[in-house]
C-alpha cells in the first residue's frame, strides 16, 4: 500500500453564480476515476479531501470508508516504509492502556 503524496497546482475561479476549483489536467490525466461526480471533505483550516463518486461494487463498499482514516493509514504506511528503522513494537503496558482506551467501544 505505499503511496506517495501527489501534488497538483489550481485555483479557484468563478464558475457562472458559483465558483469552481481549476486543477492541472496532469491530475485528470493521473486519475481518470474523477470524471464525475466528487465530494470534498474538510479535514482541517486549508486542508481538504477530495473523493470520486463510487459506482457499482466500489460504491456500495465504500459506505464503510472513512476517507480520513484510510489517507492517516496511506500516510502512516508510507512513514513506516521510509523510516523503517523508527518502529517499535508495543510493550505490554501500551497494549494494557490501549485496552483500557477502547473498553466498551462499540465497533458498529
Amino acid at each position: 500500500m505505499a503511496q506517495s503524496t501527489e501534488k497538483y497546482a489550481g485555483k479557484v475561479t468563478p464558475v457562472g453564480n458559483s465558483k469552481g476549483i481549476r486543477i492541472d489536467a496532469a491530475f485528470f490525466r493521473a486519475h481518470p476515476e474523477f470524471d464525475g461526480e466528487v465530494s470534498a471533505t474538510v479535514l482541517a483550516d486549508g486542508e481538504v479531501l477530495l473523493s470520486a463518486a463510487r459506482r457499482g461494487r466500489a460504491a456500495r463498499s465504500a459506505r464503510t470508508e472513512d476517507p480520513v482514516v484510510l489517507g492517516f493509514l496511506r500516510f502512516l504506511d508510507s512513514q513506516m516504509t521510509l523510516r523503517p528503522d523508527q518502529i517499535v513494537a508495543a510493550d505490554r503496558a501500551q497494549l494494557a492502556r490501549i485496552g483500557k482506551l477502547v473498553r466498551g467501544v462499540n465497533a458498529d
